[in-house]
Parts: structure tokens; C-alpha cells; sequence
């Protein structure tokens, strides 16, 4: 394999059709991806996709935004799968789309106590969470400094600025960038400014697509876009930035390609 895009979706029902397709396409480019679940159906479903496909890895847990609780005994069997490298997507999410309501204390209560419990799962089988925080930086920070040294994982589409990227590394965390950067600038100052080995390449297709194929839906072959973004920005050579993104991903993950 020659990248991995670290977080995707290929379990989801945009790829119902034509899921052969996308592998053959993975293949014939050597990409490899992690396909996360957001709900325990979803997850079942990402974890069925990788026992199906040699180079594909799975991610189980409960999306912030949906409305299921995390229930240990669920996830049990499926986070002893070898092919399970990590816990999400879990975190924060207090995103308030135009003319919605605000998010209610209850509602973010609700989510900080799901949260925690995927921690402490991730924390009990050793495995690095996959995080997803959307205007949450302050809450997500303070549950997970509580966690220092303890739990470990990924801050999945940053979304932050500079200082708050800084913050998350300082407590061991990496963080990823999808296509958003080929057509999108305000991360470009965390990009060229963290160190090369916290930073992963991913695409969260379908959505996202990267410059040449935005308006299209995005796959995991696309994460190539991004990585040429990222040399770019950084003003590193590609091969160097291919090559250490991919130590990343194994170090983090415990995988082996």
C-alpha cells in the first residue's frame, strides 16, 4: 500500500452499488482505509468490510449526533475483531446548522456522558479513539486532559485553528485534514505549523470530495489529493510526506501495511 486514508465510510449505503468498483479502484492505487461506523449498525457494517478486504481496517462507536446510547455489552465482541484499530466516531458535537436552535445543556450533557463512556471503553481495550468535535474544543479538551496519558487517538476533520491544534498534540493526540484543504484555507497556518508526525491524511467519503472531484462523492482513493495538499502546504516533498503519514497510521493504529 502506498497511503491510507484514515477515516472513511465505506459501510454506508453511498456505496451500495458500486462497492467492488471503489476496492478494484483502492487497489489498482494502493490505498488502503480505515471505514468507521457512527452507530452499533454502522459499525457492524464497517467491521464487515474490513474482515471482507485485506487492506481495510475498522473503526466502532456512536456518533455524537446520534441518539443511541453506547452500551459496552454491544461493542464487546466486535472490539475484540483484529481488525478493529480503533474507538468512533465519538466526541462532541454542539453544531448549530442556520435558523436551528442552539444545543441544550441537556442535550450536551447527554453527549459528554456518551463520550466518556467510549473513552473508558477505548482506555479498557487499548485502543486509540477516533474523534469527532465540531464546536466543542473547550468541553472536548477538558474530558479529555482527564484522560491524559491514558486514552490516545485521533482528532478526525480538525476543524480548529492553530492554538487549539496545539493544545491536542501537547496531550498526545494526532490530527487529520480531509479534501477540505484543496479548496479551503483556514487550516492551512495548523498544516504548515504541526509537526509532520501528528498529522494524518483522510477523505470522510463519501462526503468532501477533494479538488478535481468536489461535487462528486469522495472515496478513499481520493486521500491522494490530500496528501499532495499537505507536501504542498508544507513545502515537503511528496515522497517524504507519503512515506511518514503512512508511519503515522501504524504507529497510531497498530497496523501493519
Amino acid at each position: 500500500m502506498n497511503y491510507i486514508d484514515i477515516h472513511s465510510h465505506l459501510g454506508f449505503e453511498d456505496y451500495g452499488k458500486d462497492l467492488k468498483e471503489v476496492l478494484q479502484r483502492m487497489e489498482d492505487s494502493g490505498v488502503a482505509t480505515i471505514t468507521v461506523g457512527a452507530s452499533l449498525a454502522s459499525s457492524k457494517d464497517a467491521v464487515k468490510v474490513a474482515d471482507n478486504n485485506e487492506n481495510i481496517w475498522a473503526c466502532i462507536g456512536i456518533h455524537p449526533s446520534e441518539k443511541e446510547v453506547f452500551n459496552e455489552s454491544d461493542f464487546e465482541s466486535l472490539v475484540k475483531n483484529p481488525k478493529v484499530v480503533a474507538m468512533g466516531e465519538c466526541g462532541l458535537d454542539y453544531f448549530v446548522g442556520k435558523g436551528a436552535e442552539a444545543i441544550s445543556d441537556e442535550n450536551k450533557q447527554k453527549q459528554q456522558k456518551e463520550f466518556v463512556k467510549q473513552i473508558e471503553f477505548s482506555i479498557k481495550y487499548n485502543k486509540p479513539l477516533m474523534l469527532h468535535i465540531r464546536d466543542a474544543f473547550q468541553d472536548a479538551y477538558n474530558i479529555l486532559k482527564k484522560y491524559e496519558g491514558k486514552a490516545r487517538g485521533n482528532m478526525h476533520f480538525f476543524t480548529g485553528d492553530l492554538e487549539w491544534a496545539k493544545k491536542f498534540v501537547e496531550l498526545g493526540y494526532t490530527i487529520s485534514f480531509t479534501g477540505v484543504i484543496t479548496f479551503a484555507h483556514q487550516y492551512d497556518e495548523v498544516i504548515k505549523n504541526i509537526s509532520l508526525d501528528k498529522i494524518h491524511a483522510e477523505t470522510d467519503a463519501p462526503w468532501v470530495a477533494p479538488i478535481p472531484y468536489r461535487g462528486k462523492r469522495n472515496e478513499p482513493t481520493y486521500v491522494i489529493e490530500v496528501v499532495k495538499k499537505i507536501a504542498e502546504l508544507r513545502g515537503e516533498d511528496m515522497e517524504k510526506v507519503r512515506l511518514q503519514l503512512l508511519e503515522n497510521a501504524k504507529r497510531i493504529f497498530s497496523i501493519s501495511i
